[in-house]
This record gives C-alpha cells, structure tokens and sequence, in this order.
C-alpha cells in the first residue's frame, strides 16, 4: 500500500492506494468532502508518476451528480479526461462542492516523459469499492478503483 500527502503539514489530509486485482483503488481523508476529493485527486496522480508536477497551468472544470459518491466518480474521470486530452499531469487541486456539483481547479504541466517517467495511464474511475462517508471521528473519505 502507498500513502501520502502533496500537503505543507499543517494542510494535510491524506491518501493511499489500496490493492484490486489488475486495477488500483484511490482513498482521501480530509475534514470536509473537498478535502477529501482533493486528497484522492492526489492518490490519482502517484498512480501516473513519484516525480514532482509543477503547477504551471491551471485548468477550471465542473461536474454535476444527485450524491456525493457519484459526484466522486464524476471528478476523478474529468481529471483523468483532462490529463488524457491536454497531455498533462496534475500536481495541486482544489475543490468546492455544493449541493449536487462540484467546482474544481486543476494546476498541473505538459507531460515530461523523461521527468515523469509515467508508470501507467488510468482510464477511469468505476464504481467498485464506491465509498464517500464520514467516520465516528467526523473525518471524511472517499474511495473507489480506477481502471488502469
């Protein structure tokens, strides 16, 4: 299992990768559902590459969707869109959800194929292992697996 947090210490949330057979699972803590979006946006960036990316450009999108777990599902495939279309990767996120759609900004560079050393390319986020909740210690996560 992997863990970590592209976060100054005092911001930190964190993530981990989780292991599904041929595909890998994404998980983020965080103390809202932002945060934790934003820490499995992060889980889904290790997926790709170790290196650091650069913030060098930033890319605004939204997604709409009746539940936060859908909504999850919704914001990890429109990244993985963005880095598929741009040829980019993406190394800080920021998130604002309300009620039913999300508003989010992506900072990232062009994919540097010698820097980055892209280990694989995801291909989506599924439904398996779908999971947005809040535990006993009001801390919220949100998981699923991504196809790669």
């Amino acid at each position: 299992m992997i863990t970590g947090s592209a976060l100054p210490a005092e911001q930190r949330g964190k993530w981990e990768h989780f292991p599904h057979d041929a595909d890998v699972g994404l998980r983020g803590w965080g103390a809202t559902p932002a945060e934790a979006f934003e820490q499995a946006a992060y889980a889904l960036t290790a997926v790709v590459t170790r290196a650091k990316v650069n913030p060098k450009a930033a890319v605004r999108l939204t997604c709409e969707a009746p539940d936060l777990e859908l909504l999850f599902v919704e914001w990890l495939n429109a990244i993985i869109y963005e880095m598929a279309v741009r040829k980019m990767l993406f190394g800080r996120f920021a998130v604002r959800i309300e009620n039913d759609r999300l508003e989010g900004t992506l900072w990232g560079e062009p994919v540097d194929v010698e820097r980055h050393a892209p280990a694989c390319e995801p291909k989506g986020a599924t439904y398996t292992a779908l999971k947005v909740a809040k535990d006993t210690n009001g801390i919220w996560s949100a998981a699923c697996i991504v196809d790669v």
